[in-house]
């Protein structure tokens, strides 16, 4: 069976390299997993694309994904967001990563870090997934419910189970690359 890449990755390049050298791989830095989790927020009801292309604006203009800068940001700082096209300006997401930074410090404010938080659901190793077909692939699943209940518990918002799988998927918890895909195997090298 000859080796292809996964078939969503197709359309332009920015995708096709995210797919080839950042989807899968296992992350666990807190800040950038910060920054990961705050994307797929700003997903919800888009495509990846749309946020893919708006990224380097976010860390721009979110202060790189700094939570200590950003859950001090107040009106102001609110307004000039909203008024720049460089990112989606939803109220309610802007909103959500001021509150997701400030959930954050008070979730580490006693040593734990967030990687470890956030790996847990997957029992601190990437679950290696065999998947033959996009069709396979689940938009949720157990551990994702685990994860958007406790950290919608921790005050953390647009982490529903969805969103939740999506990260994971992205910060390499779960290597849903296809099997056909050459990045399957390389990924799982890197567990």
């Amino acid at each position: 069976m000859p080796m292809e890449p996964c078939p969503w990755c197709t359309g332009f390049d920015l995708y096709r390299s995210y797919h080839d050298n950042e989807w899968g791989v296992p992350l666990r830095d807190d800040r950038a997993l910060f920054e990961l989790l705050i994307l797929e927020g700003a997903q919800a009801g888009l495509s990846w694309a749309t946020v893919l292309k708006k990224r380097e604006n976010y860390r721009r203009l979110f202060d790189g994904f700094e939570p200590a800068v950003i859950a001090r940001y107040g009106d102001d700082k609110v307004a000039s967001l909203l008024a720049d096209p460089g990112i989606i300006r939803n109220r309610a997401k802007v909103a959500a990563t001021i509150q997701n930074a400030r959930s954050l410090l008070a979730l580490t404010a006693d040593g734990t870090s967030f990687s470890d938080f956030l790996w847990q659901f997957v029992g601190g190793s990437p679950r290696q997934n065999q998947w033959t077909m996009l069709a396979e692939v689940p938009a949720k699943t157990a551990a994702s419910d685990a994860m958007s209940k406790a950290l919608g518990r921790a005050g953390f918002k647009f982490v529903g189970s969805t969103i939740c799988y999506a990260f994971m998927q992205a910060a390499g918890m779960v290597n849903d690359h296809l099997t056909s895909c050459p990045r399957h195997a390389a990924v799982a090298d890197l567990a």
